[in-house]
């Protein structure tokens, strides 16, 4: 199995090294990742320049663009070969709820869907995070599980793991995404000539995360595995919009 390993925390993040290391017990890895942090670049490619590519060591490269870009150019001729499976992360943080919309992780998992192959974003949950180890462990009992049965090949599969020992996870849940509140207040500041400059606030509280949400799950210490589409459609809206279009 050749397996092609991205994320958006840049290749020299913990996350990525802990991630390929496990994969290679298992696996022909190959990691083609951001040159440096791109956490919340979500699903944009760069098409106003072109990309440079610098080979870090042997199967490991560094790009000058954003998650998605690292896996375009994997699966669209950078590599003389398709890989099987694209694995994104360990992320630094969570990935739960609405994070996907802006989560880089989940991007380029869904770019490697997109160009047809099986995919999973990894994430790793909790302040001060220690265990990559277990992510990484669950991460690879997910491969060999795609191994040994395809899923459907419209799914990537998002994982969240709690920052824990392997031992003290509470299992694997299938779950479905919550939704947080509203985002904190930005916060103001001045840069040091005084001139006004601005942070993003914090993410909202979980709001919708009760029992079968990945919030819920990961409150109750289990590894949350949430199959995500692409499709953005309300297909259940289609006919009170024609209908409005009629008014």
């Amino acid at each position: 199995m050749k397996i092609l390993v991205s994320n958006d925390d840049g290749y020299l993040a913990t996350g990525i090294k802990v991630l390929a290391d496990a994969l290679a017990q298992i696996a022909d890895v190959v990691v083609i990742a951001p040159d440096r942090n791109r956490s919340a670049a979500s699903h944009s490619l760069t098409l106003d320049s072109p990309l440079r590519v610098s080979e870090v060591s042997e199967n490991c490269y560094k790009v000058d663009g954003t998650p998605s870009d690292c896996v375009h150019l994997a699966l669209t001729g950078f590599l003389d070969y398709e890989p099987d499976l694209v694995v994104s992360g360990i992320n630094h943080g969570a990935n739960l709820g609405d994070d996907v919309i802006y989560s880089g992780t989940v991007a380029a998992a869904m770019e490697g869907r997109f160009l047809g192959l099986p995919t999973i974003a990894v994430s790793l949950v909790g302040p001060q995070l220690t265990h990559f180890d277990t992510a990484a462990r669950v991460a690879t009992e997910l491969v060999q599980k795609l191994e040994r049965a395809a899923l459907s090949p419209d799914v990537v599969l998002n994982v969240n793991v709690p920052n824990v020992p392997y031992d003290e996870l509470t299992g694997l849940q299938a779950t479905r995404l919550g939704f947080r509140h509203k985002a904190e207040q930005l916060v103001a500041d001045k840069d040091p000539h005084g001139r006004p400059i601005y942070w993003v606030g914090p993410p909202g509280k979980g709001q919708d995360a009760g029992e079968g949400t990945d919030f819920f799950a990961i409150e109750q210490g289990a590894a949350t595995v949430t199959p995500l589409k692409v499709d953005l459609t309300r297909h259940d809206a289609l006919q009170d919009i024609s209908a409005w279009l009629e008014l």
